[in-house]
C-alpha cells in the first residue's frame, strides 16, 4: 500500500514539475513564434494569396484562382528566364567548386607567405555584390575598361563583355567565380585540416604519385565537404540577383534576364504584383527541388 502511495506521489510530483516547466517555456517560445510568423510564414502566406489574384498597384484586386500559374506556361519570356537561370546556376556552381578545390589543396600546403597569401585570396568574398559588381562594371566598359586595354595591350582584339548577348552570361559567371570562389575554398580547406595522416603515409610507402594521392584518398575523403560547398553555392547561385541587375540589368534586350530580374521587373516596373508573385512561389519550388537534389547526392555520399 505504501509503494503504490509513493509511486503515485512520485507521479504527480513528476506531472507537475512538467506543467511548471512548460508554464515557464511559454515566455520564450511565444516571442520566438510571433517572430518567425512575421518574418517567414506570413510573408509566403500573403505571397501565395496575392498570386492567385490579379493585381496591379494602384488597380482593385480581382481572384482568378491558377490563371497567374498557367500565364507562366505559355509565356515565352518566362521560359527562356527559367533555362538562364539554370545555365547560369550551373557555372556558377561548377567553376567555382573546381578552383576553390584546386585554390585548398595550394594552401593547404606549408610555402612562405602562405598566411598572407590566404588573406588576399579571400578578400573578394568581404565585398558587398553590389559594390563588387559596380567595380566590374568599369572594367567591362568597351572603351574604357582596363580589361579590353589587357586584351588589346597583349595583341588579342578587345571583348563586348556584358554588352553582348552571347557572353554576356559567361562574363556575370566570371563575377561570381571569382567573388565566391574563396568561399569554397574555405569550406575544403577546413575538411583538408581535419583529414588524417595514416592514409597518405600508406600511400607514401606504396609509392604513389601525387595525382593518384589526390584521386584515390585525398579527394574521396574530402568529397562530403566539397558537397556542402556545392549545396551553399548552389542555392545562392539560383537566388542571384544583386551582379546581375547592377551590371546588365538583365540585358542586353533579355538575354541575361533571369527570374530573379523577371520577378523584379513584372513587380516594381510592370506593377503586375499578382504574376510576379505567382513567378516567386514557382522559383521558391525551384529552389527547393535544386537544395533536395544535392541534399540526397550528399546524404547518399555519406552513406556509401
Amino acid at each position: 500500500m505504501s509503494t503504490t502511495v509513493s509511486v503515485g506521489a512520485r507521479t504527480a510530483a513528476t506531472a507537475a514539475r512538467r506543467r511548471n516547466y512548460a508554464r515557464q517555456y511559454w515566455p520564450f517560445i511565444v516571442p520566438a513564434g510571433a517572430v518567425v510568423f512575421a518574418v517567414i510564414l506570413f510573408p509566403w502566406l500573403f505571397t501565395l494569396f496575392m498570386s492567385v489574384h490579379d493585381w496591379h498597384i494602384g488597380g482593385e484586386r480581382t481572384f482568378v484562382g491558377l490563371r497567374n500559374y498557367a500565364r507562366m506556361l505559355g509565356d515565352e519570356r518566362f521560359g527562356w528566364a527559367l533555362l538562364r537561370t539554370l545555365y547560369f546556376t550551373a557555372l556558377s556552381v561548377i567553376l567555382p567548386m573546381v578552383l576553390g578545390v584546386a585554390a585548398a589543396v595550394v594552401f593547404h600546403r606549408s610555402f612562405p607567405g602562405r598566411g598572407l597569401a590566404r588573406t588576399l585570396f579571400i578578400m573578394p568574398m568581404m565585398a558587398t555584390p553590389v559594390a563588387v559588381a559596380l567595380v566590374w562594371t568599369m572594367m567591362f566598359h568597351p572603351q574604357l575598361g582596363v580589361l579590353n586595354y589587357l586584351l588589346t595591350s597583349m595583341g588579342l582584339p578587345p571583348s563586348a563583355w556584358v554588352y553582348e548577348s552571347g557572353t554576356v552570361i559567361p562574363t556575370l559567371v566570371m563575377v561570381e567565380t571569382w567573388q565566391w570562389t574563396p568561399l569554397v575554398m574555405l569550406i575544403v580547406l577546413g575538411g583538408l585540416a581535419s583529414l588524417p595522416t595514416d592514409p597518405y603515409e600508406a600511400a607514401m610507402l606504396d609509392g604513389a604519385s601525387m595525382a593518384q594521392v589526390f584521386r584515390h584518398v585525398t579527394l574521396p575523403l574530402v568529397w562530403p565537404f566539397i558537397m556542402v560547398a556545392a549545396v551553399i553555392r548552389g542555392i545562392d547561385a539560383l537566388k542571384a540577383f544583386d551582379t546581375i541587375f547592377v551590371i546588365s540589368n538583365g540585358g542586353p534586350g533579355t538575354a541575361s534576364e533571369t527570374l530573379n530580374i523577371l520577378l523584379y521587373l513584372q513587380a516594381f516596373s510592370f506593377y503586375d504584383m499578382g504574376y510576379a508573385s505567382a513567378i516567386v512561389a514557382v522559383f521558391f519550388v525551384l529552389i527547393l527541388l535544386v537544395t533536395m537534389l544535392l541534399l540526397h547526392f550528399r546524404q547518399r555520399d555519406a552513406l556509401s
